[in-house]
């Protein structure tokens, strides 16, 4: 299952949620009738949910059988995911994170970076947190740094500038 949001926390006093995206779509995902779903004590459960708003680019959501502060403070922390297989196609040249974590990271001149770890940012910015043995790197992802990106065959070829790499390296 894909990532889509994190619950913060409750929202009033009637059950309603304030949910982190993590998703570059959240007016589609975060909507009234949209199914969720969260794993709690190793069981996966599916919500559904009821209402929908965004306050400060976030969405407040209310979800079935949860109407109490008392309840919606239950979820707070919980992962809201979906079936890959609901994802919506994407633009060419775009990618789900999801597809990219675990990713190879070489050079054109064979040099081996890392292992994506985790891609921060959004559609209109996004980079590549990049496990390597020297720490974490941060590689952005443009086409000009990353020419190749194949996520079927889990890797991404960069051209960086000189000194990118060291540049944005953060020691692990």
């Amino acid at each position: 299952m894909a990532l889509v949001g994190r619950i913060a926390r409750p929202h009033g006093i009637r059950g309603q949620v304030i949910v982190n995206p993590e998703t570059d779509f959240p007016e589609d995902r975060f909507q009234a009738g949209a199914e969720l779903f969260i794993e709690r004590g190793g069981l996966v459960e599916a919500l559904t949910v009821t209402t929908a708003r965004f306050h400060r680019e976030r969405p407040v959501i209310g979800i079935e059988g949860v109407g109490t502060i008392d309840d919606a403070a239950t979820l707070a922390g919980c992962e809201l995911r979906v079936p890959v297989d609901r994802l919506a196609a994407l633009p060419p040249d775009t990618f789900y994170r999801h597809d990219l974590i675990g990713c190879r990271v070489e050079t054109r001149d064979a040099r081996t970076v890392g292992v994506v770890t985790d891609v921060e940012g959004s559609m209109t910015g996004s980079r590549l947190v990049v496990e390597g043995d020297g720490g974490e790197v941060l590689i952005p992802l443009v086409s000009a740094i990353c020419t190749v990106v194949d996520p079927a065959a889990k890797r991404i070829l960069i051209d960086p500038p000189d000194g990118l790499i060291e540049a944005n390296a953060k020691s692990g």
